[in-house]
């Protein structure tokens, strides 16, 4: 996307530019490729001049949807770790990653068609959750919070699991419990008592 080489976008055309991601989000999750420019303007609050200028076609906003996503899902770490202890802010980013990933289902339509165009919107998406998980890992870890056996690799592919398993809205239940067992499952162990 030509944007990320451009200066930086006045506050308010940021704001807007945020509008339309969020509301993309929302409504491609709805109406997959059938959702229409003029509506995701309707629900951002803009006109359709102010969306096609910072987006000019479709895939270019599903993809910049999706990372969007991604970046507001890894970004929350530092307000977490700030304002929570770590185990609790490891389960509130569970949550969000499940909100990460219930958003990226229903864009799937959308994204298959970004990529069968040949955009990669999943290029180091990856490494930037892996990345988040570490942050909030290490942080229970070093606070004694957290089992050290469990790698990050293996926290993600225990969300990922239940996202697979979970991810639909009408799951939300199931998945809040999933992640429950999930934290519960990374208590330390309770100091081995020396035998008689």
């Amino acid at each position: 996307m030509a944007r990320d080489t451009e200066r930086p976008l006045r506050a308010d055309a940021q704001r807007n530019r945020d509008k339309i991601l969020v509301a993309a989000v929302r409504v491609f999750t709805e109406e997959g490729l059938d959702a229409h420019f003029e509506r995701i303007a309707r629900e951002a609050g803009v006109g359709t001049g102010t969306l096609y200028r910072n987006f000019p076609n479709r895939e270019v906003l599903i993809e910049a949807a999706y990372r969007n996503e991604v970046a507001r899902l890894c970004d929350a770490v530092p307000g977490l770790l700030a304002t929570m202890p770590p185990r609790e802010a490891l389960r509130d980013w569970m949550g969000r990653f499940i909100d990460y990933a219930t958003a990226k289902l229903g864009m799937a339509e959308a994204l298959r068609a970004v990529v069968a165009s040949g955009g990669d919107p999943y290029a180091h998406s990856r490494d930037l959750i892996q990345a988040a998980i570490s942050r909030l890992m290490a942080a229970g870890t070093e606070a004694g919070v957290l089992r050290t056996d469990i790698r990050p690799t293996d926290m993600f592919a225990a969300l990922a699991g239940i996202a697979l398993t979970s991810a639909k809205p009408d799951q939300r239940d199931q998945a809040e419990r999933l992640l429950d067992l999930t934290l519960d499952g990374l208590r330390p162990a309770p100091p081995q008592l020396p035998e008689k």
